[in-house]
């Protein structure tokens, strides 16, 4: 044995050893987890179908929870909208018999969908189930899963409209997957002949022993035309550290020919903004994850609040109005983006509307 594994060796008999050290003297710190602690948390569906749970779900049904709860986001057909990439098109029948997606390695074909690229069931399955919808991961039962894991199969031309997948046959439709033969294990990121080719790494590197550079140099090129495309990056990073991000605002600084770049001029920092007025309404915001879509003076996905608070200004209903809109979601008012659902009680809806109503003011 050489000396390194031994060294491994004996850490780990020490970390043992203090492990149970502290065990014996902290006897009442900690508790064995419940079986129902233990399901909670252990949710993930294997390739091989191991974690899922007995139930079903029919196409049918799969439809009506994808108008109720997906379809604002992911579109009526999968096509989904600017926001998210499309979760159907780009396979064909050819590809159900072969397991290989052909447009995967069309150059000319415009996207890739989620259909084209996934190979298993079960990660459609355990993602929707862990994730989705949106605004309520976790939220949806078995059946539900089901449903829409067979109505996304249905919608890529997989299943038929009369189809009712469930625990039992679920390995029969990954035959059915376009893309299932189109994950490949043949490279080094694991070692072993069992699940790629015996463990050799993809890069081969070696250390440079001569000659070698004293100090790296890194840097970046951003073309005018992009300078300033997603606003100010410097208002957008955080100034700790290093990078602060250049003022895309400015032009940027030239340098002759051969010598060094100028430095970066230095940015301001952007003041830190102050929480929202009124009881817990910064909280809330926070709580709900209103401020995921939405800036107090700016927008993000969706508009700024204050200038939701302009645009309504005229309204006499104008809390009850943003109260509806906040639980009912909507689209359209300000583009083609959607707003889905939101499932805060109606003290936390209020106390918001109420918020914005009055100006949505720092």
């Amino acid at each position: 044995m050489s000396s390194s594994p031994k060294r491994l060796l004996l850490a780990t008999v020490l970390a043992l050893i203090a492990g149970g050290a502290l065990a014996q003297n902290f006897p009442n710190v900690g508790r064995a987890a419940t079986a129902k602690e233990v399901k909670a948390w252990d949710i993930d569906v294997r390739p091989d179908f191991k974690g899922l749970p007995p139930g079903s779900g029919s196409v049918a049904k799969g439809m009506d929870v994808w108008e109720a709860k997906c379809a604002s986001c992911h579109g009526i057909f999968g096509e989904s909208n600017e926001v998210f990439s499309p979760l159907v098109g780009g396979t064909t029948k050819e590809d159900i018999k072969t397991g290989r997606v052909a447009r995967l390695t069309d150059p000319g074909f415009p996207g890739r969908t989620t259909l084209m690229k996934v190979s298993t069931v079960s990660t459609l399955w355990d993602y929707i189930n862990r994730a989705m919808p949106w605004t309520q991961p976790k939220s949806l039962s078995a059946e539900e899963v089901y449903g829409v894991t067979a109505y996304l199969l249905h919608l890529g031309g997989v299943l038929p409209e009369d189809y009712v997948l469930s625990d039992r046959n679920i390995a029969q439709v990954q035959a059915m997957l376009p893309n299932r033969q189109g994950k490949t294990t043949s490279h080094g990121l694991w070692p072993g002949r069992g699940l790629g080719n015996g463990g050799k790494p993809d890069v081969q590197g070696s250390a440079c022993m001569k000659d070698c550079a004293t100090e790296a140099k890194v840097a970046s090129f951003l073309p005018d035309h992009a300078r300033n495309a997603h606003g100010n990056l410097a208002e957008q990073n955080r100034m700790v550290g290093a990078q602060h991000g250049a003022d895309t605002t400015q032009a940027p600084r030239s340098a002759p020919a051969g010598a060094a770049p100028a430095p970066a001029a230095a940015v301001e920092a952007p003041p830190a903004p102050k929480p929202a007025t009124g009881p817990n309404v910064s909280a809330l915001l926070g709580k709900h994850s209103c401020s995921a879509c939405h800036g107090v003076d700016k927008a993000i996905v969706g508009p700024g609040f204050q200038a939701i608070a302009k645009k309504h200004a005229a309204r006499g209903d104008l809390e009850a109005y943003l109260k509806q809109k906040i639980k009912a979601g909507g689209q359209g008012v300000w583009g083609a983006i959607p707003m889905p659902p939101q499932s805060l009680p109606d003290a936390d809806a209020s106390e918001i509307s109420k918020w914005i109503a009055s100006g949505a003011k720092r």
